[in-house]
Order: structure tokens, then C-alpha cells, then sequence
């Protein structure tokens, strides 16, 4: 029996499928996968099944001194413990072994974890094959040629492994232990997080410390018949043009100049044409930063990616190439898409044009392809929003780079006006070029009418504008990428799980990311105690040495242990300074969650967190001062740098994903609350007829509004009132209940209000909106997504929740372990998505 081991599921699935021409069966063996056709068998792992970790006695972080963790013994365990069964069982079975796993330094050390359980249970030849994209081809032809593990690639990756678990556990010890940060909050260091969220905090200190400028810019339009267009004034110094006027007093004699001018006289006109070139092909990181800009983070472009790449619809994601192989024909490529809406057209215009040539760039590695489409085409139907975007987008870069270059003409015109110089710019897309199959570039005109030497033109509508120059802008993720990838900071695989890190653990916030306070203090303790944490020069130092590895040209012995001796000396210059580091990281992580003053006390009021897991406001004097604020029950509070001007509290906004919003001053939302009066609206529908209870319309402390009974903590039947806008009551009843409907007006001038009705009805109507009784209703599921999770064996909820994530996404193309986590979460809650 031959036994084939592939990265993922989804990978066993799809590989067994193609290797068996469709004739493939599933069997479940320890809750696992194992796909049989003929006498071969194939098992998809899950990532990594074995683990690098410290032996057992280093486990409690208050019992060991994190310097112990530098010289301690690593130790590999199995972490899918049902699948390293199953892997050797088959393994007992089998006659060979043939690894499939991903073609990069991760895939070849989950390839090697792969290669030893086998070993320890079967003494068996075990051959690896190598492939850049799940087609059937490219599949077919792997199999036929097959080659050995590279064992100094896989010791490479497992020298990563050993170094980051050495660096992160030691140095995130050290640091929470020291600032008494323990459980979920911990403080997290690591060897390439730690360097990258430098550069972040650095961005942002230039940007705090940028003192501006004042400066002046002068404008008028010019006429030419009815046509108009703006023009700019200069002046020549030193060879150059000069729109900022930096003087006041300069800017505003120009401008007294310029407001005398009734006509303009065409001085030069000056015109070109340039040539715009097609983009050379993708790379992972500009793939990562044009995915951007359709608006998705570098996590979540790299995980679209790889659910594209195993569904067999791309090649391979993790690349550094930037030239394709000889063995890719453009024009096959291309007539693969002719047929298929919405690429068809496009690709047959390119066909026309003949002369193939595609664009290259400067990097050609011999590893994986450019990212592009591999000419097995998806319907739209068959995937995600955002699959479906990503997937076109690597088309058209596809389509783009082997389309021609695009022609613009720039017209310079200069004319005088009133001794005043003035210019206008304008610009024509005369070929439309690759931008007609990439229309992901900008494309904007700016029309100038055309115009000769010496010809007068009327000039009206003169204007100053008051300017000051600009901080340097923080680095959006893409571009944050490619200055890690310019530094050496990371791998094209793992730049994106870096920064999903730093956002994980509280460290950066927004997109362009921001550092928080923590960040800061982090980051400024390192600096002053121990810099080589933050030294990129360092961590590049590192990769260059795991490369090294691959290279063969250095081992892993060698460079674990040159890791552990820079660890060391680390430590000895943390070691006499940790009751100041942990000082310096206590008074920062409390700066991010201080509000302002107490009224009570004068102390700081801080944002706090109670034992059941609610957050509220709280004296930092407690006990002795015992003044607290409600916050709202939904949502993780963060506190702004706006103030309330009446209590000098910074206000608070509460992170709810799709329903993040700013709740503003506790205690103005607390005594919006204490002065509202209830408004009765009727008969409490639990206690009304016995007890007298009525309903009110009731505004919370914590800033929610609810229709609840006037009797409460007796009687608790309550309703939920939207947070925002005027609640106004109408003369019409509700003919069930007897109470009046509800609109909801936002502003003043809203003309259009939100005819809540009757709340009763209104909110039966939400709860049956909401309501999860079938896999049709999770969000995301559609007719046909139904019928593929019907053919997996999930055809009622009860089925999706007893279900494997992984499994099931292995199962169902174009559907991620995640996605089936989130439609998990649904169907436990008992409510759709909103």
C-alpha cells in the first residue's frame, strides 16, 4: 500500500481526487479523513501535528526564572494527537510513503515531522513530491518524478521554530512576570514581532515630534471660451519651480498682484507623451499590498489565497518570484478564460493582439511561480465575496502583465498674468493599455484645453489657501510588509502573521496601525535596557542564518546555539533593571485605560474589569475611594484621547466588530441617565393585571435605553430601545397590546424616521429575524453552499455543531475551517449575523 501525507484535508482531498480520476472514497479513522482508492491511501495532516516546547518542569511561569528557559532542553509532542494516530496507522500498512506537502520551508518541516512519525512505526522508502499549484497537471507530473525531502530546508524551519520559541517564551516571561501581567494579558515579545512593532512606534514618534510649517499656495482659473481649468502660481529659484510661498507677507503681495490680473498670455506650452508599463507579476508582497486596496488586511489576503491555491484556482502564494517559468504559455493560459464571463472578452482581446510578452521583474527564484491563475476557472457562485475578489484580482494581474504598456499625454501650460506665474497641468489617457483588463490603478484625467504660445486668456476666481506641511503618514499594513521584507524582518509566509500578532495582543490598533501606550512602553523599556530585543539588524542577522541553513552552508546546531548565546546576554543586561522595567510597563498599561479624575477623590478613574468579565469605570484609589461608572454590556471598551469638557474624562468607544460604537463620557452618559425622567407608555404585559406594574421608556447609566417595568427588580420584562437618536411617541396603538408605536429620529432634519412600531411586536419581529433553525439562515449560506454542505454529511444544525471545522472544510470546496468556526458560533448562539 502506498500511503500519501499532504499538508491539509482540503490538500488530501483534492490530491486523492486527482490522482484517482474522481474515483476516490472517504473513511473516518480517529475522527480523520483517509481517502482510498486502490491500494493507495491518503491523509491530510493539519499543519503542524508535533510541537516544539519546553519539558514539563518549565511550565509554571512563577516557579521558573525565564533566564532558565535559555539553556533549557526543547522537546517535541504531538499537538493533533488523532491524526499522528492515524498517520501511523496507515504508516504500519503501508509498503511506501510519498510526503505532499507544501513546497516552502514550513511545508518541508511539516514534511519532515511527517517523515519521522512515519519512520518510528515502519521501515518504508519515503519520497517527497513537489508541485506550486493543485491542478491536475501540474499534480500528475510531481507524482511521476518524485524526489527526496530536503532535509537542510526543513532544518532551517526548525531552527526558526526552536529560535522563536526560545526568544518569545524567555523574553514574554521576563517582561509580564516583571510588570505582574499575567493570565490572558500577558505581555508578548518576539524575535521578528518585536523589531516590526519597533518600526511602528518610530513612525509614530516622528510623527508626535513633526513640528509643521506655515506656507502659502496661490491659485486662479483660466478661461478659453467656456472652457475652464485651474492653474497654479510658481516662482523660479534656483533653477527650480516653487509652489510654497513660506513667507506671509510674500504670499499675500502675490496674491494682491495676482487679484490685479484681468487676463493671462500663454507663455510655453509644452507637450509629451509617456509611456505607463504594465505591472511585473505578483509576489506575495505585492500581491499582499494590491489586495489592500480593495480593502482587506495582509491576514486575511494570505488566508483567501491559500483556500484559492488548495481549491486549485492559483499557484502557490508564498513567493518571492517575480519572473514566469519557461514552461508557462500566456496564450494556453489565456485561452482557458475565453467562455468564462466575466474574463472572456478581456482574454480574447489580449489573444488578438498577438506577440505575447509578459513583463518580468528583478527577483526569479527556482521555487514557486509569480501568484497566478492556474486556467481551472471558479463560477462566481462558487465562492465568497471576498474569494471571488481575490481570485479576480490575481486574473487580471494575470491579464495585466501580459497586456500592453498604456500611453498618456501631459500638457504643460505657463502663463503670465500681471507679472505672476502660473501653471496648469493637465494629463489624457490616449492608450488605454493594461488598465483596460486592470482597472485597479488609477486612471484619473485632468483636462487642460488645448492651447497656443501668446494666446490671452481670461483669469478670474484668484484665491490663497493657508497650508502647513504634513507629518509623515504611518505605513498602511502592505507597505509595513515590504519595509520587513527591505530590513530582513521575517518571511514572505510569516510578515502577515506578524502584524496579525502585534494587533492581537493589543499592541497596534487601526489600519494604518497605530502603537497603543503598551506598545510604546514596550518598546522604550527594551530600548533603554535591552536593545538588541527591538534591533532589526539582529533579527535580519538571524535570517540571513536560518537561510544559511537551507543554503547547507551553516547547520542547526550552530545556529540555535549562536541564538541562545545572544539570548544570555540579553538577560545579563536585564537582570539588575526589572523592578524598573516592570514599573515603567505598570504606569503605561494604566495610562491606556485612565480616564481623568475622580470626583470623589481626585485620584484617576481607569477603566477595569470585574471578576464575572464586564468592564466598568473604577477609582484607582479602591478601596478606600469606592466611585464606579457603568459601561456598556456589549462590546470591549478602548479609551479615545478625546475629552468631555464639562468632566475632563477622555471619552470611551466599544469595540463590537460590525457594531463598534462611540459611547462617550461615562459620567455624562451616567447623569443623562439619573436626570431622565421615565415616560410611561402602558401596562407591564408579565405583571400589569395583578401587581399594577406599567411600562416606561428608561434611560441606563451605561448608556442603553430600554422599555422596562416601572416595578423592577421585581418584575424584570424589559424591551431594547436602539442607542441612538430621539425616541419619539406616536399617537398610533397597537391593537394587540395596547401600546403606542415608537419612532426613532436621528437629528434634527431627519425627515425620514425609523418607524419602530409597537416594541413588543417590533422586538417578536427581531427574535424571528434572528431565529437559527435551519443551515440555510447562518450568514454566508447560500442555495448552492447548502447543497455542498448537504453532500458533506451537515444537513440540519445539530450536524454543523457536532461537526470537525477542518474536516468539513477539507470536505467543501471553497470553504474555510474558519468560516465553518464562525457558522459554528451561529448555530450555538441560536442567532444569524446581523
Amino acid at each position: 500500500m502506498e500511503l500519501i501525507v499532504t499538508e491539509k484535508d482540503n490538500a488530501a482531498r483534492r490530491i486523492a481526487d486527482i490522482l484517482s480520476d474522481g474515483g476516490a472514497s472517504a473513511e473516518r479513522r480517529n475522527g480523520v479523513n483517509v481517502y482510498r482508492w486502490g491500494d493507495k491511501r491518503c491523509v491530510g495532516l493539519s499543519g503542524h501535528v508535533v510541537g516544539v516546547d519546553f519539558p514539563a518542569e518549565y511550565a509554571d511561569w512563577r516557579d521558573v526564572q525565564p533566564a532558565e528557559l535559555v539553556d533549557a532542553d526543547v522537546v517535541k509532542t504531538p499537538t493533533q494527537e488523532n491524526i499522528v494516530r492515524t498517520l501511523q496507522s496507515l504508516a504500519e500498512d503501508c509498503d511506501e510513503a510519498v510526503i505532499a506537502t507544501d513546497y516552502d520551508r514550513e511545508g518541508e518541516l511539516i514534511g519532515k515531522e511527517a517523515f519521522e512519525l512515519i519512520e518510528e512505526v515502519a521501515d518504508v522508502p519515503i519520497s517527497r513530491v513537489r508541485f506550486s499549484s493543485i491542478t491536475e497537471n501540474e499534480v500528475k507530473n510531481a507524482f511521476a518524478d518524485p524526489d527526496d525531502l530536503d532535509f537542510d530546508l526543513a532544518a532551517a524551519g526548525e531552527a526558526r521554530q526552536v529560535v522563536d520559541l526560545l526568544w518569545g517564551a524567555a523574553l514574554t516571561r521576563f517582561l509580564s512576570l516583571s510588570a505582574k501581567q499575567l493570565g490572558e494579558d500577558f505581555i508578548s515579545v518576539g524575535r521578528v514581532q518585536s523589531p516590526t512593532l519597533k518600526l511602528i512606534v518610530d513612525r509614530e514618534r516622528e510623527i508626535q515630534a513633526f513640528d509643521p510649517d506655515d506656507y502659502w499656495e496661490l491659485f486662479a482659473d483660466l478661461l478659453k471660451s467656456e472652457e475652464r481649468f485651474e492653474a497654479q502660481y510658481f516662482y523660479k529659484e534656483d533653477g527650480t519651480e516653487n509652489e510654497r510661498v513660506w513667507d506671509e507677507s510674500d504670499a499675500e503681495a502675490a496674491f494682491e498682484q495676482l487679484q490685479g490680473a484681468r487676463e493671462a498670455i500663454v507663455e510655453s506650452v509644452n507637450r509629451r507623451r509617456r509611456t505607463d508599463d504594465p505591472p511585473e507579476p505578483f509576489n506575495t508582497t505585492q500581491y499582499i499590498r494590491a489586495a489592500g486596496s480593495i480593502g482587506l488586511s495582509a491576514q486575511k489576503a494570505m488566508s483567501v489565497a491559500e483556500e484559492l491555491y488548495t481549491a486549485g484556482y492559483i499557484t502557490y502564494p508564498r513567493t518571492d518570484n517575480t519572473v514566469y517559468p519557461d514552461d508557462l504559455d500566456p496564450s494556453d493560459l489565456l485561452e482557458s478564460f475565453v467562455g468564462h464571463h466575466p474574463f472572456s472578452e478581456d482574454a480574447q482581446s489580449l489573444l488578438d493582439a498577438g506577440d505575447i510578452e509578459p513583463t518580468a521583474g528583478d527577483e526569479e527564484t527556482t521555487d514557486h511561480p509569480p501568484i497566478h491563475p492556474t486556467g481551472e476557472i471558479p463560477g462566481k457562485q462558487d465562492l465568497s465575496d471576498d474569494e471571488w475578489n481575490v481570485y479576480e484580482l490575481v486574473v487580471r494581474r494575470f491579464f495585466a502583465t501580459v497586456a500592453d504598456p498604456a500611453e498618456w499625454e501631459h500638457l504643460k501650460v505657463v502663463a503670465d498674468a500681471n507679472g505672476c506665474l502660473l501653471k496648469a497641468n493637465g494629463k489624457r489617457l490616449v492608450e488605454a493599455g493594461y488598465h483596460e483588463v486592470y482597472p485597479y490603478g488609477s486612471t484619473s484625467e485632468n483636462y487642460v484645453p488645448d492651447v497656443e504660445e501668446g494666446e490671452v486668456l481670461d483669469i478670474e476666481d484668484a484665491r490663497i489657501e493657508a497650508k502647513q506641511t504634513q507629518p509623515p503618514r504611518r505605513r498602511g499594513q502592505s507597505r509595513l510588509i515590504e519595509t520587513m521584507e527591505d530590513l530582513g524582518l521575517g518571511t514572505k509566509a510569516t510578515r502577515h502573521n506578524t502584524l496579525q500578532k502585534l494587533y492581537d495582543r493589543g499592541y497596534i490598533e487601526g489600519d494604518p496601525p497605530r502603537p497603543t501606550k503598551l506598545a510604546m512602553a514596550v518598546v522604550e523599556a527594551a530600548e533603554e535596557f535591552a536593545d538588541r530585543i527591538v534591533d532589526e539588524e539582529m533579527t535580519a542577522q538571524l535570517e540571513a542564518d536560518m537561510r544559511a541553513i537551507a543554503d547547507g552552508e551553516k547547520d542547526y546546531d550552530e545556529v540555535t546555539a549562536e541564538s541562545r548565546e545572544m539570548l544570555a546576554v540579553i538577560f545579563e543586561e536585564l537582570h539588575d533593571s526589572r523592578e524598573e522595567i516592570g514599573e515603567h510597563l505598570r504606569e503605561s498599561m494604566k495610562a491606556d485605560r485612565t480616564l481623568g479624575p475622580c470626583p470623589e477623590c481626585g485620584d484617576d478613574l481607569l477603566v477595569r474589569r470585574s471578576r464575572r468579565g464586564s468592564y466598568f469605570v473604577g477609582c484607582d484609589g479602591f478601596p478606600e475611594c469606592r466611585y464606579t461608572l457603568p459601561l456598556p454590556s456589549q462590546g470591549e471598551p478602548t479609551v479615545l484621547d478625546e475629552r468631555c469638557e464639562e468632566h475632563d474624562l477622555r471619552h470611551v468607544k466599544m469595540l463590537a466588530g460590525r457594531n463598534t460604537f462611540v459611547h462617550g463620557c461615562p459620567r455624562c452618559k451616567a447623569e443623562e441617565a439619573d436626570e431622565a425622567d421615565d415616560e410611561i407608555i402602558g401596562s407591564c404585559p408579565e405583571c400589569g393585571e395583578e401587581h399594577g406594574g406599567e411600562l416606561a421608556i428608561k434611560q441606563l447609566r451605561s448608556g442603553s435605553r430600554l422599555v422596562g417595568c416601572t416595578r423592577y427588580p421585581e418584575c424584570e420584562y424589559s424591551l431594547p430601545l436602539p442607542r441612538r437618536g430621539d425616541i419619539v411617541v406616536t399617537d398610533e396603538q397597537c391593537e394587540e397590546h395596547g401600546l403606542p408605536h415608537l419612532h426613532i429620529v436621528d437629528g434634527e432634519d431627519d425627515d425620514d424616521p425609523w418607524e419602530l412600531g409597537c416594541p413588543i411586536c417590533n422586538f417578536e419581529e427581531y427574535q424571528e429575524r434572528q431565529a437559527v433553525s435551519a443551515v440555510e439562515d447562518l450568514d454566508g449560506i447560500g442555495e448552492k453552499t447548502a447543497a455542498k454542505l448537504a453532500d458533506a454529511g451537515i444537513e440540519s444544525l445539530e450536524d454543523l455543531r457536532g461537526a470537525d471545522a477542518e474536516v468539513v472544510a477539507g470536505e467543501v470546496q471553497g470553504v474555510s475551517a474558519d468560516r465553518v468556526r464562525k457558522w459554528q458560533a451561529q448555530a450555538n448562539a441560536g442567532v444569524a449575523a446581523d
